[in-house]
């Protein structure tokens, strides 16, 4: 719940580096609030639309209020990766783009510094081990 809380503390902060664990904890958490909301609107009777495009007005608000975040933390994850922000325009190309898109987000943080900051997970790289 932290990492939901650090990613709209910084909201609209596009400088930076993001670890997996905070933008992964986001979409969790935020896909889990938008669900609820979805249930709240049928519900309630808010949703709008006709059969085909139906959309609730709790959901509709909550989006509007997390487009700047969700997109700030998915840039800082690309900068944590050692991409330019840009590369998330790639989500534009059809199935392949949100792929590639989903395979960068799962890639490990960059080893060290990169031109958009210090490893937000604080650790130099560790030499031999279980995992090394």
């Amino acid at each position: 719940m932290n990492e939901f809380l650090t990613v709209f503390r910084r909201y609209g902060d596009f400088s930076g580096r993001s670890r997996r664990c905070e933008y992964w904890m986001y979409v969790l958490i935020s896909t889990i609030i938008a669900l609820v909301l979805g249930f709240l609107d049928g519900v309630l009777g808010l949703n709008l639309g006709g059969d085909d495009a139906q959309f609730g007005v709790l959901g509709a608000i909550y989006t509007l209020i997390m487009f700047v975040p969700g997109l700030a933390v998915s840039i800082r994850r690309l900068h944590d990766i050692g991409r330019s922000g840009w590369w998330y325009l790639i989500i534009f190309i059809p199935l392949a783009g949100a792929i590639w898109l989903l395979v960068l987000n799962v890639t490990d943080s960059q080893l060290g510094n990169n031109k958009w900051g210090p490893n937000p997970k604080g650790t130099a790289p560790v030499q031999g081990g279980a995992w090394g």
